[in-house]
C-alpha cells in the first residue's frame, strides 16, 4: 500500500504502515485519493528535522480551517468528525529520514489524548526524538530523498515558509486495501487551485526569477558595495572604528555661509532652539579663510530637528544658507583617532612600542643574583644581555656573575656533546646469530682471541714495523749502490 506525492520539487513515494495504524492509512489513503491534498503548500521547515504539509489552503490565512479528517470532509456540519483518534504503535519511532506521521493536538478535555486531522510530517534528518509521541507514525518515504534534500535546503522565513512555494501538485493512490466510506465520491480529475489558495502563493513554484536588469536600480547596487567596500578599507587602517559607523543624529550640516560669519554669530543665531555642543566653522589650514560651511552639535536631538526645520533656507549675512543633517563621521572620527593616538602614545618606550612588553625580565629576588640561588634555581631568566655589553671589572674580565653563566653555558654545551656522541648503543646492540654459534663452539677461544686485540696496540706496532722496513729497505739500496760504485 503506498502513495505517490508529485510534488513541485519532483516525486515522493510513501509506503503505508496499514497492520501499525490502520485507521491512520485508511484517512490518509481517502484523502488522496478526493484530492484533497492538491496545491497544499508544504510549510514549517526546519531543516535536518522535519517538514509540514497537508493544509489545503495554508497556516496564516483567514480561509484556512487547519484540515480535515476524511470523514470531516465528507460531513461538513458534524464538527466532531473534523478530527479523530490515531493510533500510537510504541514499536515506531522518527528515527530515519522520511518517516511520515500525523500531526496531533492534545485534547481540551484530556491532554493525555491527542487527535489529528488532514496535516502530516515528514523527517529531513535522523533520530528526531521530540515527535515521539507527539506525531502519530503511518509511512516511511520509499523513494524521493532528493526532493527531501532539496526541501531541506530551502531558503525559507522566520515561520520555516519556503521563500518560493513548495507544494504537492497531484496524489496518486498505487495501492488501497480500504473500502470507500458512503459519501466518498473521487473526482474524475484534478481540480484547479482555488482562489483561497492562489492568494497565498508568494513565488510560484513555476516562476522564473529573473536578475534585476534596469540600469538605475544596477548602479544603486554598485554604489552600495562600492561604499562597503571602502568603509571596510578604512576600517582596516584604522581611519573609522567600524564600518557600519552611522552620523550622529544631533549634528546640522550648514553651508553657503558668507565668509565673513563667525562661529560666535553661528551659535548665537541656532542656539534658540536648544543648547548647543559645539559649533564650528570649516577654515583653511593656511591661510584661515572660511570654507562657508559648518557643523552644529546640539545636545538633543529634537533640538537639532527643529533647527533643521527652521533655518534651512533662511538669510544669514546676506547669504541663502542651506541646513541639512550631518553626514559626515569626523566627530566620531577624531574620537577614535585621539583615543588610538593616545593608547600609541602611552605605549611608546616599551619593547617593540607597547608598555606593558619589557625588553628584560628576570625573575629573581631583589636581594640579588648570589641570593636565594638554591630557591630560585627553577626561575626562568631570559633576555640576558649580550657578551659585548656584560659588566667587566677593572682589569677587563668578566664579573664573578659574567663567569657563572659562561661557565652554565660551557657545561650545557658539554652535556650536548657527550649526549650526541654518546655510543652506548653500540655495546648493546645485538650480535647476529652466526657469530653466537661460532663461539660456542670454540669454547670461548674466538671470544678471547678478539678481546685480546687491541687497536692501540697493534697501530703502534704496524707503524712501527712499516718504518723499520722502509728504512731497511733505503739502507740495503744504499749499500748495493756504494758497492756498484
Amino acid at each position: 500500500m503506498s502513495v505517490l506525492l508529485e510534488t513541485s520539487l519532483g516525486d515522493i513515494t510513501i509506503d503505508l504502515l496499514v497492520d501499525d495504524a490502520p485507521r491512520c492509512c485508511e484517512n490518509f489513503l481517502k484523502l488522496c485519493k478526493i484530492k484533497y491534498y492538491n496545491f497544499s503548500p508544504i510549510h514549517s521547515v526546519q531543516p535536518n528535522f522535519s517538514f509540514q504539509t497537508g493544509d489545503p489552503i495554508g497556516p496564516g490565512s483567514k480561509d484556512s480551517d487547519g484540515g480535515r479528517a476524511i470523514w470531516g470532509v465528507l460531513d461538513p456540519t458534524n464538527t466532531s468528525k473534523k478530527t479523530f483518534k490515531p493510533e500510537f504503535a510504541p514499536k515506531l519511532k522518527h528515527a530515519e529520514m522520511g518517516t511520515v506521521s500525523l500531526a496531533t493536538a492534545p485534547s481540551p478535555d484530556d491532554p493525555d489524548e491527542r487527535y489529528a486531522g488532514s496535516q502530516f510530517i515528514v523527517t529531513l534528518g535522523q533520530n528526531v526524538d521530540y515527535l515521539n509521541g507527539k506525531a502519530a507514525i503511518f509511512g516511511e518515504v520509499a523513494e524521493g530523498f532528493d526532493v527531501l534534500e532539496t526541501i531541506n535546503a530551502a531558503f525559507i522565513d522566520d515561520q520555516g515558509r519556503p521563500l518560493k512555494d513548495i507544494r504537492i501538485l497531484h496524489t496518486v493512490v498505487l495501492d488501497d486495501p480500504f473500502d470507500d466510506p458512503r459519501g466518498l465520491v473521487a473526482p474524475p480529475k484534478s481540480p484547479i487551485p482555488s482562489e483561497a489558495q492562489l492568494a497565498t502563493v508568494r513565488i510560484g513554484h513555476d516562476e522564473t526569477l529573473v536578475e534585476e536588469t534596469d540600469p538605475e536600480a544596477l548602479e544603486k547596487v554598485r554604489r552600495e558595495r562600492e561604499a562597503r567596500a571602502q568603509a571596510l578599507t578604512l576600517e582596516m587602517v584604522g581611519d573609522l572604528p567600524f564600518a557600519e559607523v552611522a552620523p550622529p543624529e544631533n549634528v546640522l550640516f550648514v553651508c553657503k555661509l558668507n565668509p565673513v560669519t563667525q562661529d560666535e554669530d553661528l551659535e548665537l543665531i541656532f542656539s534658540r532652539f536648544g543648547k548647543i555642543l559645539s559649533c564650528e566653522i570649516i577654515r583653511d589650514k593656511k591661510t584661515g579663510d572660511s570654507l562657508q560651511y559648518a557643523f552644529i552639535e546640539f545636545e538633543h536631538q529634537k533640538d537639532c530637528e527643529q533647527a533643521y526645520f527652521k533655518m534651512d533656507s533662511t538669510l544669514i549675512d546676506d547669504h541663502r544658507i542651506h541646513v541639512d543633517f550631518s553626514q559626515s563621521v569626523s566627530k566620531i572620527a577624531d574620537v577614535w583617532r585621539d583615543a588610538t593616538n593616545d593608547k600609541r602614545k602611552r605605549g611608546r618606550g616599551g619593547f617593540g612600542g607597547v608598555e606593558n612588553l619589557e625588553r628584560k625580565q628576570k625573575y629573581r629576588n631583589e636581594a640579588g643574583p648570589r641570593a636565594g640561588r638554591d630557591a630560585d634555581a627553577d626561575r626562568l631568566i631570559i633576555d640576558h644581555e649580550p657578551s659585548s655589553k656584560a659588566p667587566r671589572d677593572s682589569r677587563g674580565n668578566g664579573t664573578s656573575g659574567d663567569r657563572y653563566d659562561r661557565r652554565q653555558a660551557d657545561d650545557r654545551r658539554r652535556e650536548r656533546s657527550d649526549a650526541y656522541h654518546d655510543d652506548r648503543w653500540k655495546r648493546q646492540r645485538s650480535r647476529s646469530p652466526r657469530r653466537d654459534r661460532r663461539d660456542r663452539e670454540s669454547d670461548g677461544r674466538y671470544e678471547d682471541r678478539r678481546r685480546d686485540r687491541s687497536r692501540e696496540r697493534h697501530r703502534g706496532d704496524r707503524r712501527d714495523r712499516s718504518r723499520d722496513r722502509h728504512r731497511r729497505d733505503d739502507y740495503g739500496r744504499d749499500v748495493d749502490r756504494r758497492r756498484g760504485d
